[in-house]
């Protein structure tokens, strides 16, 4: 059974940094694209970041520079790295898994698996 659980969210200030974790089990996570989305309050789900299972890597314009996205492949694990953070940053993290190894578009239609979520809360 695949399953994605994600921590490490929290409250920090403005100019602050934290460290998302996502814990997968039932399947391999280094054989599919891994991805990172939010939603904010009153807003669409909206991409962050993924990893493709060759590594390669993307960043939505408003985070890249400030964030960034690796693997622990023994624990099974994707991190979203956040640094920089600003009030804009405020939303439900989601970590979500592609169907294949790579991630053909950043629609959250085409992610079939989901997390519970992480709330990050970035204070002025």
């Amino acid at each position: 059974q695949v399953q994605l659980v994600e921590s490490g969210g929290g409250s920090v200030q403005s100019g602050g940094s934290l460290r998302l974790s996502c814990v997968a089990s039932g399947f391999s996570a280094s054989d599919y694209c891994m991805a990172w989305f939010r939603q904010a309050p009153g807003k669409e789900r909206e991409w962050v970041a993924h990893v493709e299972s060759d590594g390669t890597t993307s960043f939505a314009n408003s985070v890249r520079g400030r964030f960034s996205i690796s693997r622990d492949n023994p624990e099974n694990t994707v991190h979203l790295q956040m640094n920089s953070l600003a009030p804009e940053d405020t939303a439900i993290y989601y970590c979500a898994r592609s169907r294949v190894w790579y991630c053909s578009a950043s629609n959250p239609s085409v992610f079939p698996y989901w997390g519970q979520g992480t709330q990050v809360t970035v204070s002025s």
